[in-house]
């Protein structure tokens, strides 16, 4: 199975675009980048899900915190002030969207990350 992050509302735009092609010119690459995995995917008989991409970079892959000031986004890094665990944003990205996957293959059918809610409200 080939578990993919669905990135229909993410954009990474770094360029200025008129307001009528700004989607076009922001949202292409991953597109692509999704219908080129899934056919290659598809040729060899692997299924492919899309999971969501909800708290990816800020779940803590070991205790399952989420919290968003672990995440230090300009330098790509993420520390969980819960456990203390330590590693590259992407990386535990990429390791949460493994975990959805394996969710998905145990059953759940729609799996995603929820935020617990605090004991204080």
């Amino acid at each position: 199975m080939f578990v993919l992050e669905n990135l229909v509302n993410v954009r990474f735009a770094t360029e200025k675009t008129t307001k009528d092609t700004r989607y076009e010119k922001v949202s292409w690459a991953f597109y692509q980048l999704e219908q080129m995995l899934t056919y290659k995917a598809i040729q060899a008989g692997v299924a492919v899900i899309t999971v969501s991409a909800a708290y990816t970079s800020q779940r803590c892959p070991h205790c399952g915190e989420i919290k968003k000031t672990n995440r230090k986004y300009q330098l790509h890094a993420y520390q969980c002030s819960n456990c203390g665990y330590q590693s590259n944003d992407d990386r535990v990205g990429a390791m949460n969207i493994q975990y959805l996957g394996t969710q998905y293959i145990n059953g759940v059918k729609k799996p995603k990350l929820k935020k617990k809610k605090s004991a204080n409200g």
